[in-house]
């Protein structure tokens, strides 16, 4: 999660660090005030580096309102990415010059073209991937399948139809009912009764527009399906009819 920043301030360990590592998150957070931050004087970072002291975890909520991070202690992934942006933007203000007129060299360019590409370098193997689609799918009432790839699929495309600022913004707005003309609308039997009669109507009108808006819905959840499986690695030439 923290590679490439941490990768950028040369840490030295930036592909195995972990935040959830009480003494290793500790000893980071020194390294970062002493090496990139530098928010306090030399010698008024005793408490901070006390990393065995109980009283440590007040030294780093201090060390923390001073230098206006806005998590909380317990949000310690956020706050330990907000920290690394901070760092980075100092030490790029300390070294512009340095950095102001280098070029990417082409194996850089071929990275940020793959990385352009969010799903190319993704493990679908992953527990965290599976948990977190199965998450959404939840969330998001999708039927499980198999292919977590597949479900995330469905997820993007429902994500993409009905969730965009135009879809939610178009389905909150008041739909006003227009005037019908019951007289106009042929019953096809009598009770009796002018009342009831009229009552039937509106239930066989109402009943009527129930039956569009679910062929609505199938019609979507069909051009949903047709857009999963239509792979470009699949070879519909192979499919054969009849003989």
């Amino acid at each position: 999660m923290f590679r490439r920043k941490l990768s950028a301030l040369d840490y030295h360990n930036p592909g195995g660090f972990s935040c959830r590592d009480e003494t290793e998150f500790r000893n980071f957070i020194v390294w970062l005030e002493d090496q990139k931050i530098r928010h306090y004087k030399i010698e008024d970072r005793g408490n901070l580096r006390n990393i065995h002291s109980d009283d440590w975890p007040k030294a780093f909520e201090k060390y923390m309102k001073d230098v206006n991070c806005p998590f909380k202690i317990q949000e310690r992934q956020e706050t330990v990415d907000w920290l690394l942006g901070l760092a980075v933007r100092l030490e790029y203000g300390d070294n512009a010059d340095k950095y102001k007129d280098s070029t990417p060299d082409a194996k850089n360019t071929d990275n940020t073209a793959k990385n352009a590409e969010p799903l190319i370098n993704l493990d679908v193997n992953n527990p965290d991937f599976k948990a977190g689609v199965m998450a959404l799918a939840n969330l998001l009432q999708i039927q499980r399948h198999d292919d977590y790839l597949v479900m995330l699929k469905a997820i993007r495309i429902l994500v993409q139809e009905r969730l965009t600022q135009d879809a939610i913004a178009k389905a909150n707005q008041s739909k006003e009912g227009l005037p019908v003309a019951l007289e106009k609308h042929i019953l096809g039997f009598d009770t009796g009764d002018a009342v009831i009669n009229e009552a039937a109507q509106i239930l066989r009108l109402l009943h009527i527009e129930e039956l569009r808006e679910l062929q609505t819905k199938i019609n979507e959840a069909i051009v949903a399906v047709q857009a999963i499986i239509a792979d470009p690695k699949t070879d519909h030439r192979l499919g054969k009819v009849g003989r």
